[in-house]
Protein backbone atom coordinates (compact mmCIF):
# COMPACT_ATOMS: atom_id res chain seq x y z
CA UNK A 1 0.00 0.00 0.00
CA UNK A 2 0.51 3.25 -0.93
CA UNK A 3 1.42 6.32 1.69
CA UNK A 4 2.61 10.01 1.31
CA UNK A 5 4.63 12.20 3.57
CA UNK A 6 4.77 16.01 3.75
CA UNK A 7 8.14 17.22 5.08
CA UNK A 8 8.30 20.24 7.75
CA UNK A 9 10.55 22.91 8.88
CA UNK A 10 14.30 23.30 7.01
CA UNK A 11 12.37 21.94 3.60
CA UNK A 12 12.28 25.52 2.90
CA UNK A 13 14.55 26.68 -0.68
CA UNK A 14 15.19 30.08 -2.55
CA UNK A 15 12.84 29.36 -5.81
CA UNK A 16 10.80 26.71 -4.15
CA UNK A 17 7.95 26.22 -6.10
CA UNK A 18 8.92 27.86 -9.36
CA UNK A 19 8.91 24.22 -11.43
CA UNK A 20 5.85 23.18 -9.88
CA UNK A 21 3.90 26.20 -11.31
CA UNK A 22 5.80 25.92 -14.54
CA UNK A 23 4.97 22.48 -15.03
CA UNK A 24 1.34 23.24 -13.78
CA UNK A 25 0.31 26.95 -14.34
CA UNK A 26 -3.21 26.45 -12.89
CA UNK A 27 -1.58 26.63 -9.18
CA UNK A 28 -1.44 29.66 -9.94
CA UNK A 29 -4.98 30.03 -8.41
CA UNK A 30 -3.75 28.56 -5.43
CA UNK A 31 -0.93 31.44 -4.74
CA UNK A 32 -3.45 34.11 -5.32
CA UNK A 33 -5.22 32.77 -2.70
CA UNK A 34 -2.68 32.71 -0.38
CA UNK A 35 -2.06 36.01 -1.03
CA UNK A 36 -5.24 36.86 0.10
CA UNK A 37 -5.29 34.90 2.97
CA UNK A 38 -2.17 35.60 4.71
CA UNK A 39 -2.07 39.65 3.38
CA UNK A 40 1.85 39.31 1.96
CA UNK A 41 2.82 37.53 -1.00
CA UNK A 42 4.42 34.42 -0.38
CA UNK A 43 4.84 33.68 -3.93
CA UNK A 44 7.56 36.31 -4.52
CA UNK A 45 8.89 35.62 -1.76
CA UNK A 46 9.18 31.91 -2.56
CA UNK A 47 10.06 32.18 -6.18
CA UNK A 48 12.40 35.48 -5.03
CA UNK A 49 13.48 35.40 -1.56
CA UNK A 50 16.79 34.92 -0.53
CA UNK A 51 17.42 31.78 2.19
CA UNK A 52 17.36 34.43 5.01
CA UNK A 53 14.05 35.56 3.71
CA UNK A 54 12.67 32.07 3.98
CA UNK A 55 14.13 31.51 7.45
CA UNK A 56 11.58 33.54 8.90
CA UNK A 57 8.79 31.24 10.69
CA UNK A 58 6.45 33.47 9.49
CA UNK A 59 7.04 32.97 5.93
CA UNK A 60 8.76 28.99 5.99
CA UNK A 61 5.90 27.66 7.23
CA UNK A 62 3.13 28.39 5.20
CA UNK A 63 5.50 28.32 2.03
CA UNK A 64 6.28 24.69 3.10
CA UNK A 65 2.68 24.11 3.65
CA UNK A 66 1.63 25.54 0.22
CA UNK A 67 4.35 23.58 -1.60
CA UNK A 68 3.47 20.47 -0.49
CA UNK A 69 -0.32 20.58 -0.94
CA UNK A 70 0.31 22.16 -4.30
CA UNK A 71 2.41 18.93 -5.23
CA UNK A 72 -0.69 16.68 -4.28
CA UNK A 73 -2.74 18.74 -5.82
CA UNK A 74 -0.44 18.37 -9.05
CA UNK A 75 -1.12 15.29 -9.39
CA UNK A 76 -4.91 15.13 -9.79
CA UNK A 77 -6.84 11.82 -9.95
CA UNK A 78 -3.41 9.49 -9.57
CA UNK A 79 -3.46 11.10 -6.39
CA UNK A 80 -4.91 8.36 -4.26
CA UNK A 81 -2.91 8.15 -0.80
CA UNK A 82 -3.80 5.00 1.33
CA UNK A 83 -2.52 6.57 4.36
CA UNK A 84 -0.49 10.21 4.75
CA UNK A 85 1.41 11.64 7.49
CA UNK A 86 3.51 14.83 7.87
CA UNK A 87 6.41 15.77 9.97
CA UNK A 88 5.64 18.38 12.66
CA UNK A 89 4.41 21.31 10.28
CA UNK A 90 4.02 18.75 7.47
CA UNK A 91 0.81 17.27 9.62
CA UNK A 92 -0.67 19.85 8.36
CA UNK A 93 -0.58 19.17 4.81
CA UNK A 94 -0.97 15.91 5.25
CA UNK A 95 -4.66 16.70 7.25
CA UNK A 96 -5.34 18.93 4.43
CA UNK A 97 -4.80 16.82 1.09
CA UNK A 98 -6.63 13.91 2.99
CA UNK A 99 -9.43 16.39 3.31
CA UNK A 100 -9.37 17.07 6.94
CA UNK A 101 -8.76 20.58 6.27
CA UNK A 102 -10.01 22.88 3.07
CA UNK A 103 -7.10 24.18 1.52
CA UNK A 104 -7.93 28.06 3.28
CA UNK A 105 -8.67 26.67 7.02
CA UNK A 106 -5.62 24.37 6.61
CA UNK A 107 -2.82 27.80 5.60
CA UNK A 108 -4.81 29.64 8.00
CA UNK A 109 -4.11 27.48 11.03
CA UNK A 110 -0.07 27.23 9.62
CA UNK A 111 -0.16 30.92 9.33
CA UNK A 112 -1.17 31.28 12.69
CA UNK A 113 0.71 28.50 14.44
CA UNK A 114 3.61 30.04 12.88
CA UNK A 115 3.05 33.32 14.56
CA UNK A 116 2.52 32.14 17.82
CA UNK A 117 5.90 29.79 17.37
CA UNK A 118 7.44 32.87 16.85
CA UNK A 119 6.39 34.83 19.48
CA UNK A 120 6.59 31.67 21.83
CA UNK A 121 10.78 31.97 20.45
CA UNK A 122 10.70 35.56 21.29
CA UNK A 123 9.83 35.12 24.82
CA UNK A 124 11.76 32.02 25.77
CA UNK A 125 15.29 31.47 25.88
CA UNK A 126 15.57 28.54 23.89
CA UNK A 127 17.55 26.06 21.39
CA UNK A 128 17.38 22.72 19.80
CA UNK A 129 20.66 20.14 18.97
CA UNK A 130 21.04 17.43 16.50
CA UNK A 131 22.28 14.12 18.61
CA UNK A 132 23.40 11.66 16.51
CA UNK A 133 25.02 7.93 17.62
CA UNK A 134 23.17 7.01 20.27
CA UNK A 135 19.84 4.84 21.11
CA UNK A 136 16.75 6.49 22.15
CA UNK A 137 16.55 5.48 25.45
CA UNK A 138 19.25 6.52 26.47
CA UNK A 139 18.87 10.05 24.87
CA UNK A 140 15.92 10.23 27.37
CA UNK A 141 17.37 9.21 30.13
CA UNK A 142 20.41 11.39 29.65
CA UNK A 143 18.09 14.41 29.25
CA UNK A 144 16.06 13.59 32.37
CA UNK A 145 19.58 13.90 34.18
CA UNK A 146 20.13 17.13 33.11
CA UNK A 147 18.65 20.15 35.44
CA UNK A 148 16.74 22.65 33.53
CA UNK A 149 13.81 21.93 30.39
CA UNK A 150 15.58 19.46 27.86
CA UNK A 151 13.56 16.99 26.04
CA UNK A 152 14.21 14.63 23.09
CA UNK A 153 11.74 16.50 20.19
CA UNK A 154 12.00 14.86 17.07
CA UNK A 155 12.95 11.09 16.81
CA UNK A 156 13.67 11.39 12.98
CA UNK A 157 15.58 7.97 12.33
CA UNK A 158 17.03 5.66 14.53
CA UNK A 159 20.67 6.80 15.88
CA UNK A 160 19.24 10.49 14.83
CA UNK A 161 17.64 12.53 17.78
CA UNK A 162 16.84 16.16 18.11
CA UNK A 163 16.86 18.05 21.58
CA UNK A 164 15.24 20.93 23.00
CA UNK A 165 14.88 23.16 25.54
CA UNK A 166 16.59 25.97 27.74
CA UNK A 167 19.65 27.14 26.17
CA UNK A 168 21.86 26.47 29.07
CA UNK A 169 20.39 22.98 29.72
CA UNK A 170 20.35 21.61 25.68
CA UNK A 171 24.30 22.98 26.15
CA UNK A 172 24.67 21.07 28.73
CA UNK A 173 22.62 17.49 27.69
CA UNK A 174 25.01 17.82 24.54
CA UNK A 175 27.88 17.73 27.18
CA UNK A 176 26.49 15.30 28.70
CA UNK A 177 25.87 13.15 24.99
CA UNK A 178 29.56 13.35 23.85
CA UNK A 179 30.53 12.04 26.98
CA UNK A 180 28.15 9.10 27.02
CA UNK A 181 29.27 8.40 23.17
CA UNK A 182 27.44 10.44 20.97
CA UNK A 183 29.35 10.99 17.75
CA UNK A 184 27.92 14.56 17.56
CA UNK A 185 26.40 16.70 19.68
CA UNK A 186 25.69 20.10 17.38
CA UNK A 187 23.30 23.13 18.06
CA UNK A 188 21.30 24.23 15.16
CA UNK A 189 20.72 27.43 13.82
CA UNK A 190 17.09 27.77 15.08
CA UNK A 191 14.67 30.28 16.81
CA UNK A 192 13.50 28.58 19.60
CA UNK A 193 12.95 25.48 21.66
CA UNK A 194 10.00 23.61 19.25
CA UNK A 195 8.48 20.57 20.29
CA UNK A 196 9.06 21.03 24.11
CA UNK A 197 7.46 22.66 27.68
CA UNK A 198 8.75 26.51 26.46
CA UNK A 199 6.24 26.38 23.33
CA UNK A 200 2.68 26.13 25.89
CA UNK A 201 2.33 29.98 25.05
CA UNK A 202 1.82 28.88 21.09
CA UNK A 203 0.39 25.47 22.28
CA UNK A 204 -2.93 27.69 24.17
CA UNK A 205 -3.10 30.29 21.35
CA UNK A 206 -2.82 27.55 18.79
CA UNK A 207 -5.72 25.37 20.70
CA UNK A 208 -8.28 28.10 20.55
CA UNK A 209 -7.75 28.23 16.31
CA UNK A 210 -7.76 24.40 16.05
CA UNK A 211 -11.09 24.31 17.91
CA UNK A 212 -12.63 27.10 15.97
CA UNK A 213 -11.82 25.51 12.47
CA UNK A 214 -14.03 23.34 10.94
CA UNK A 215 -12.35 19.71 11.02
CA UNK A 216 -13.85 16.83 8.33
CA UNK A 217 -13.60 13.26 8.52
CA UNK A 218 -10.24 12.11 6.43
CA UNK A 219 -10.28 10.32 2.99
CA UNK A 220 -7.62 7.75 4.79
CA UNK A 221 -6.22 7.24 7.91
CA UNK A 222 -3.46 9.72 9.59
CA UNK A 223 -0.39 9.16 11.24
CA UNK A 224 0.06 11.76 13.66
CA UNK A 225 3.26 12.69 15.37
CA UNK A 226 2.07 12.60 18.95
CA UNK A 227 1.64 9.34 19.23
CA UNK A 228 2.36 7.20 15.84
CA UNK A 229 -1.02 6.48 15.93
CA UNK A 230 -3.70 6.17 12.73
CA UNK A 231 -6.38 8.51 13.09
CA UNK A 232 -9.67 9.48 11.24
CA UNK A 233 -11.29 10.52 13.98
CA UNK A 234 -12.28 14.80 14.24
CA UNK A 235 -12.21 14.72 17.57
CA UNK A 236 -8.84 13.25 18.28
CA UNK A 237 -7.09 14.20 15.51
CA UNK A 238 -7.73 17.92 16.58
CA UNK A 239 -6.71 17.09 20.44
CA UNK A 240 -3.31 15.31 19.19
CA UNK A 241 -2.59 18.77 16.77
CA UNK A 242 -2.86 21.12 19.17
CA UNK A 243 -0.31 18.59 21.90
CA UNK A 244 1.95 18.53 19.02
CA UNK A 245 3.37 21.83 20.08
CA UNK A 246 4.65 20.95 22.98
CA UNK A 247 5.38 17.19 22.64
CA UNK A 248 8.08 14.97 20.78
CA UNK A 249 7.50 14.49 16.54
CA UNK A 250 7.29 10.47 16.79
CA UNK A 251 8.71 10.17 13.16
CA UNK A 252 10.72 6.65 13.54
CA UNK A 253 7.65 5.82 15.32
CA UNK A 254 5.52 6.84 12.78
CA UNK A 255 6.88 4.97 10.36
CA UNK A 256 7.52 2.32 11.57
CA UNK A 257 4.01 1.89 12.61
CA UNK A 258 2.80 2.37 9.16
CA UNK A 259 5.01 -0.55 7.60
CA UNK A 260 3.74 -2.91 10.41
CA UNK A 261 -0.14 -1.67 9.17
CA UNK A 262 0.81 -2.80 5.58
CA UNK A 263 2.56 0.69 3.56
CA UNK A 264 5.61 -0.37 2.42
CA UNK A 265 5.86 2.06 -0.46
CA UNK A 266 6.03 6.28 0.16
CA UNK A 267 6.17 9.05 -1.50
CA UNK A 268 7.23 12.58 -0.18
CA UNK A 269 5.43 15.14 -1.46
CA UNK A 270 7.01 19.08 -0.85
CA UNK A 271 10.38 20.57 -0.56
CA UNK A 272 13.33 18.70 -0.64
CA UNK A 273 14.18 15.25 0.33
CA UNK A 274 14.74 14.88 3.65
CA UNK A 275 12.33 11.99 4.61
CA UNK A 276 13.20 9.86 1.77
CA UNK A 277 16.44 9.98 3.55
CA UNK A 278 15.12 9.39 7.09
CA UNK A 279 12.77 6.78 6.10
CA UNK A 280 15.51 4.98 4.05
CA UNK A 281 17.38 4.74 7.32
CA UNK A 282 14.34 3.44 9.77
CA UNK A 283 13.88 0.84 7.11
CA UNK A 284 15.48 0.06 3.83
CA UNK A 285 13.32 -2.63 2.26
CA UNK A 286 10.49 0.18 2.05
CA UNK A 287 10.09 1.66 -1.37
CA UNK A 288 10.92 5.50 -1.26
CA UNK A 289 10.53 8.20 -3.90
CA UNK A 290 9.61 12.00 -4.73
CA UNK A 291 7.39 13.82 -6.78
Amino acid sequence: MKAYVFPGQGAQFPGMGQELLNEHPKLQARFDEAKEILGFDLQAIMFEGSQEDLLQTRVTQPAIFLHSVLAAEALGNTFQPQAVAGHSLGEFSALTVAGALTFGDGLHLVSQRAEAMQLACENSQGTMAAILGLEDAQVEKLCAEVEGVVIPANYNCPGQLVISGAIAAVEQACEVMKNAGAKRALLLPVSGAFHSPLMESARKSLATAIEQTPFNRPTCPVYQNVDAKPYTDTGIIQSNLIEQLTAPVRWTQSIQQMIQDGHHSFVELGPGKVLQGLIRKIDRNTEVAGA
